[in-house]
């Protein structure tokens, strides 16, 4: 095993276990509403990257490449619209954590790959081969199981899915470093996100005047959470096979699942074990469906 090889499995593992741990980082902040949380994220990840990109000499970077999204009207309005689609997925995770819906982010996350393979199909006209029909069809099954068993879509686990696949499919479109993707994301929202917090102090509910020094810290601690782990896995994936990287992606949704359970006692019931089981079987399908084509 080879220095570079290591080093990406270091950063795989350390980007995916941040993630996977995240939940208990907004768990902290519960006595924060969600979307002020999520202004938050947006401002200080704009303040985080921002100082990054100075103190790693990367400013000149991010303002030509910037200049490049911006030089179309295809390109600026998809940048745009990825900022707006990544805020509805941190916004709904954010919430759903705080509401105790951890296992229905976990499902959320495992099938995201899922439906990635899916919106390729519909949007790019890239087509399935067998294995990938059968994973996206047992993964439809579990969805179906929660259905018949609740009575209701697990819209959570369902939006999250859709949301992240929707952003991964706009990511295509736009091809810029990681640090200047979410510069530009987060700098497009930010002035909503401030002017949200700004009507929350006109109306004494802001946070930043309610709260402790311990909880601000956490609010302003978002921006580091969220670009860290981005970074390792930026890294990650310049250093490891991208079959590898596919792998390693599930230790995510299974470590904050196994933290909904076990940490903050969610329930796992067995329409849970039928659902997850036949969305575990469809991912498995589709981990032979990319060894057969690497």
């Amino acid at each position: 095993m080879d220095k570079d090889y290591k080093l990406g499995v270091v950063y795989g593992l350390g980007a995916y276990l941040m993630w996977g741990v995240l939940p208990i980082y907004w768990k902290l902040l519960h006595e924060v509403p969600a979307l002020e949380i999520l202004a938050s994220r947006f401002i200080w990840s704009a303040v985080f990257v921002g100082l990054l990109l100075c103190l790693m000499g990367k400013l000149q970077m991010f303002l030509d490449e910037t200049k490049g999204v911006f030089s179309t009207w295809k390109t600026g309005l998809t940048m745009l619209a990825a900022a707006i689609t990544i805020s509805f997925n941190w916004g709904i995770f954010i919430w759903a954590v705080e509401d105790g819906r951890i296992v229905e982010t976990s499902m959320g996350y495992y099938i995201n790959p899922l439906v990635s393979v899916l919106f390729g199909m519909v949007f790019l006209g890239e087509r399935l081969n067998k294995l990938q029909v059968i994973a996206v069809i047992c993964a439809c099954i579990g969805i179906g199981v929660m259905i018949v068993k609740n009575g209701s879509l697990p819209w959570v686990s369902v939006s999250l899915a859709a949301t992240f696949a929707f952003y991964g499919l706009l990511k295509k479109i736009i091809k810029v470093n990681a640090l200047t993707s979410i510069m530009l994301e987060t700098l497009l929202l930010s002035p909503v996100a401030i002017g949200y917090l700004l009507h929350l102090s006109s109306n004494g509910a802001n946070s930043y005047e309610t709260c402790g020094a311990g909880t601000i810290a956490l609010m302003m601690g978002a921006g580091a959470v969220t670009a860290t782990p981005l970074i390792f896995f930026t890294n990650c994936a310049k250093l490891l096979p991208l079959k590898m990287v596919g792998f390693m992606q599930y230790l995510a949704p299974t470590i904050s699942l196994l933290i909904g359970v076990f940490m903050y006692g969610e329930a796992f019931t067995f329409t849970h074990v039928i659902a997850f089981g036949c969305i575990w079987t469809g991912l498995a399908f589709f981990i032979c469906s990319q060894l057969q084509t690497k």
